[in-house]
């Protein structure tokens, strides 16, 4: 199968073009920087998936969240414009979202793919980003959409960041520790994106069945590298650092993956502690 991947040079697209390689398919690689030249390189492949966009894990500036809003609204929407004019055009769209789309609340409940979205910066962009995948289904293409939660994996992602400062027993508890963390492991997010591009449809939820407490999280990463956790960062930190972006790490989102799993997904690593024992051996 030739698949069409658009942000194939992200910490995900690479994991998903070695994926799609190692099972025999031909991988095209375009950037959504030229959407027209993207959606004529998409012509001939059975699928297209979309992982571009700018990073969200930088501080929020009024310039950097309109970066954020280009390439996952303005870019996508210019590529399906261009897409409508190409004639053997892919059969699939699988866009790539976030779990930012149920906003940053306080809550225990958990959200699922039936749960409405909040009404934050990072929600709002997610509601049109999924808006303009939407739009796919009226070129004829199966939609589905991926809200993806915190990646873990080796040599990026959020481990990228954390691992060098818990390898130096630097690592401690965010604000109250009681926020949920949806995390999943990069085998898995490549095993839902797998899943789409295969057949499943709609929303799904990329996100291990079990999240965690950040307390959780921190010891369990402590555990993981065998380092003592004793630094805690206060909540200003991360607004000090992220800005108003500081609401992600300091809030969370407990989120469970009920239509993934009830489409038939098996999650690999469904539990936090084998998941960090395997990305850090």
């Amino acid at each position: 199968m030739r698949v069409t991947v658009l942000g194939a040079s992200g910490f995900i697209g690479r994991h998903l073009g070695a994926a799609l390689r190692a099972r025999g398919d031909e991988v095209v690689e375009a950037s959504l920087r030229d959407p027209a030249a993207a959606a004529e390189a998409s012509a001939g492949s059975a699928v297209v998936v979309n992982l571009a966009g700018a990073p969200v894990a930088v501080r929020w500036t009024e310039s950097s969240k309109r970066a954020m809003a280009v390439s996952r609204v303005d870019l996508p929407r210019a590529y399906l414009d261009a897409l409508a004019h190409v004639e053997d055009r892919p059969r699939a769209y699988v866009g790539g979202s976030a779990i930012g789309y149920y906003g940053y609340r306080r809550t225990d409940v958990p959200f699922d793919e039936s749960s409405p979205p909040g009404d934050d910066f990072l929600a709002r962009v997610c509601v049109a980003w999924e808006a303009e995948a939407d739009r796919a289904a009226a070129l004829g293409m199966r939609v589905a959409k991926i809200r993806t939660g915190l990646v873990l994996g080796a040599g990026g992602g959020v481990l990228g960041k954390l691992l060098p400062l818990f390898r130096l027993g630097l690592g401690g508890v965010v604000a109250s520790g009681k926020q949920w963390y949806s995390w999943i492991h990069i085998d898995d997010e490549i095993g839902i994106l797998l899943h789409a591009i295969d057949g499943a449809d709609g929303v799904l939820n990329a996100t291990a069945p079990n999240p965690v407490t950040n307390r959780n999280f921190t010891h369990a990463l402590g555990r993981a590298v065998g380092r003592p956790t004793l630094f805690p960062v206060p909540a200003f930190a991360g607004t000090l650092m992220l800005g108003e972006g500081g609401v992600v790490i300091n809030e969370g989102q407990r989120v469970v993956p009920a239509r993934t799993l009830a489409s038939g997904y098996v999650f690999r690593h469904p539990d936090l502690d084998e998941a960090l024992s395997a990305l850090t051996a």
